[in-house]
């Protein structure tokens, strides 16, 4: 007779975090044959990171925006000026995506939590097929479930007009606006990372900036599109709280507003340029991507 081992709740959660956050000795890479099923198999905590980050991304960003836009709030009692409001939530916003970025699991994933980011990056050819299916897969399913969790603990407070599941929306300019408004701050946003990313002295700031330029987005561009840059976060809103308010704009702009900004790089600089897909590469996480870190330190060992 087989005996069985049992461990408490408590411990099989530390065991499940362990594996999410296990970093081998030596960063290691996905072979560009590599199989579906190897994806599923090996590189599971990455997606389910994605999903979790993004989670807590739209977490934050319902939690932020009912302490600050709902009218029984003391910010909006208090702060009549709605261009302060919005940087309040900015600030609030861009700490949110630093802290998740530098973080030992934003660090493990690469910290996109943005289908757009995704796509980019395979387009740089710098991931795998079957990894970026799973990545963009995780982050809407990641999103959804964040914004739902945010109804179950906020409710009406969410569903208010002034709140409105903190829905991104074309501003009063109309939708070419703000699919343009997308455009641009994805171009934007795309251009620093990938300049700041592959630079050997300021890849260490990327998440900073980043965070930076979500806060001054929000700040000052938010009137114009509602300051998405991200499919999967304006789909969040949408699906929770069933309005698709021109979704189609959150679609398309960031992901030609980013798109454009790797061909501008990779037309100035080059391909090999781009080193690899992940917003931080500091510490011991591993790196299922194709990296050009991985290859130096294998140099290295076999020199």
């Amino acid at each position: 007779m087989k005996s069985q081992v049992q461990c408490s709740p408590r411990e099989a959660v530390r065991l499940f975090a362990a594996e999410l956050l296990a970093a081998p000795a030596q960063v290691t890479s996905t072979p560009r044959g590599g199989a579906l099923e190897h994806g599923l198999a090996q590189h599971w905590p990455e997606y389910l990171i994605e999903a979790g980050c993004l989670g807590l991304f739209m977490l934050s960003a319902c939690a932020v925006t009912v302490i600050v836009e709902h009218p029984a709030s003391l910010i909006r009692t208090t702060v009549h000026d709605a261009g302060v409001r919005r940087f309040v939530v900015g600030l609030a916003m861009g700490l949110t995506a630093i802290a998740l970025i530098y973080s030992p699991i934003g660090r493990r994933s690469g910290g996109h939590m943005n289908p757009a980011i995704t796509l980019t990056f395979w387009r740089l050819g710098k991931i795998e097929p079957f990894d970026a299916t799973f990545y963009i897969v995780a982050q809407f399913i990641g999103g959804v479930a964040g914004t739902a969790l945010a109804f179950v603990l906020f409710r009406s407070a969410l569903v208010h007009p002034q709140v409105n599941f903190a829905a991104t929306m074309p501003g009063m300019l109309g939708a070419l606006a703000a699919l343009a408004g997308e455009i641009a701050i994805s171009f934007l946003m795309m251009s620093v990372v990938l300049m700041l990313s592959n630079s050997a002295k300021y890849a260490r700031y990327t998440g900073i900036a980043a965070g930076v330029l979500v806060m001054l987005f929000i700040t000052f561009e938010a009137p114009i599109s509602g300051m998405s840059m991200n499919p999967a976060r304006s789909f969040a809103s949408d699906f929770v709280g069933m309005q698709w308010n021109a979704i189609w704009v959150y679609f398309a702009g960031p992901l030609a507003g980013m798109l454009a900004a790797a061909e501008v790089y990779v037309s100035n600089r080059g391909r090999q340029s781009v080193i690899c897909a992940k917003l931080d590469h500091s510490g011991e996480a591993r790196c299922i991507f194709r990296c050009g870190y991985m290859e130096t330190q294998a140099k290295a060992h076999t020199a």
